[in-house]
This record gives structure tokens, C-alpha cells and sequence, in this order.
């Protein structure tokens, strides 16, 4: 063991020599096949969730419920609807602005005029804000609001429909009027532009038939 530790010495300069070629040689194969280890990257991208603009009402229930802190933001700067006229019906009817996304909260809601459902768009967001309310066709009725949305299936394209909230006033143009049933309508919440969505509702969570009008804005006045 001495003996060799000697021959070592006497050789040292072409042992290390050869030591830090085959280290050399050694280290550039592992790059070359990146079997190196790296250090762990810090991770700057932030989770962003995409909405699609044809998101059904339920869609938007769950994005909203994952940015709670965005929405309340939202809210604070929300301008509601407070009433909805529709001239050609000579109809101008009480909006209602629920929280609550409970069938018995909406159904109740309803008794007391039309309502804008809450996963819709505010009157200040841009997208679609979506209007429910009762139609009946009895000849008597203890409550109006059951007839609130009696005749929307008879508007027309360029009808105007308005809506008016605490500062201003908004018209729409009727563009399309049509017949459904209710699992068959996909509402689109979040979209390119300030539309307005009518429907008629026997009840929140019925499949009957229901009359769809759609609108797109056209003008708004400040009061």
C-alpha cells in the first residue's frame, strides 16, 4: 500500500492531469445529455382561469364561486336594474335583484316582479343580462307578476325595450324572439358586447317551454 502510495507521489503531476481530464470528459457527457441536476425554478405564473363566453348560468355559478375576492370587488361598483319597459307591451315592470342563487329565494322573488338572475351581468359589466320572469295566460290572477312577461313572444326585430336604474336609462333593439325548452337554452353570461336576455319562467328549475327575446344595447342616458 506504502509502495504505491509512492509511485503516486513521484507521478502526482500526471495523475492529476489525469484526473481532471476524465473529470472534464466526465462533466460534458452530462451536460450534453442534460443529466445534471438544476435548481428548482421559482414559479412566477399566477393561475388564471379563462371564462368561455358561452358559459351556461351554472357554468358561471362555479367560476364565481372560485373568484369570490374579484366579484365582491365588482359588486361594490354594480349598477342594478330597478325597472324594465317594453312600449310595444305597454309594460313597464319592477326588476328584482336577488343574491341568492336558491331556487325558493328566486321563486320567491318572482311574486314581486321580474328578476335578473345573479350570475348575470350588471347594467355597468359588459356581457348579457338575463331577465326571468312569470307568464300566465289565465283569465284571472291574484298576483299580476304571473302575467309580468305575458306577450314577449310577440316582439319584434327592432322593438325597443328599456330598462332603467338608479342613474341612467339603457335601450335595447329586440333582435331575436323565439321558442324553447328550458334544458334545451344555453345563455351566454360573459360575451363581446352589452346584450339583454328575456325569458319566460313558470318556475326556476322547470323544463317547460319558455319564450327567449334577445336585445343588444343601443344607447344609454344618464338621469
Amino acid at each position: 500500500m506504502y509502495s504505491l502510495f509512492e509511485q503516486v507521489w513521484k507521478n502526482k503531476i500526471a495523475f492529476f492531469v489525469t484526473f481532471f481530464v476524465v473529470f472534464t470528459v466526465s462533466y460534458l457527457l452530462l451536460v450534453v445529455v442534460d443529466f445534471l441536476p438544476e435548481a428548482p425554478a421559482e414559479d412566477s405564473s399566477v393561475q388564471e382561469m379563462e371564462i368561455s363566453p358561452e358559459l351556461s348560468v351554472v357554468d358561471v355559478d362555479t367560476a364565481i364561486e372560485e373568484e369570490d375576492e374579484v366579484v365582491v370587488m365588482e359588486e361594490s361598483k354594480a349598477e342594478f336594474p330597478l325597472t324594465i319597459s317594453i312600449e310595444r307591451l305597454n309594460k313597464v315592470i319592477p326588476v328584482l335583484n336577488p343574491q341568492s342563487r336558491a331556487i325558493a329565494d328566486l321563486d320567491a322573488a318572482l311574486l314581486d316582479g321580474v328578476v335578473r338572475h345573479p350570475d348575470s351581468a350588471t347594467m355597468t359589466q359588459e356581457g348579457n343580462v338575463f331577465i326571468l320572469g312569470h307568464s300566465s295566460y289565465l283569465p284571472n290572477v291574484l298576483n299580476r307578476n304571473f302575467q309580468a312577461f305575458n306577450g314577449i313572444e310577440d316582439l319584434e326585430w327592432g322593438d325597443i325595450i328599456t330598462v332603467t336604474t338608479q342613474d341612467a336609462v339603457y335601450e335595447y333593439r329586440v333582435e331575436k324572439v323565439f321558442q324553447a325548452r328550458a334544458q334545451d337554452v344555453t345563455v351566454p353570461i360573459a360575451n363581446t358586447g352589452n346584450m339583454l336576455t328575456l325569458a319566460t319562467c313558470d318556475s326556476f328549475g322547470s323544463v317547460d317551454d319558455r319564450f327567449i327575446v334577445e336585445a343588444k344595447q343601443v344607447s344609454i342616458s344618464l338621469l
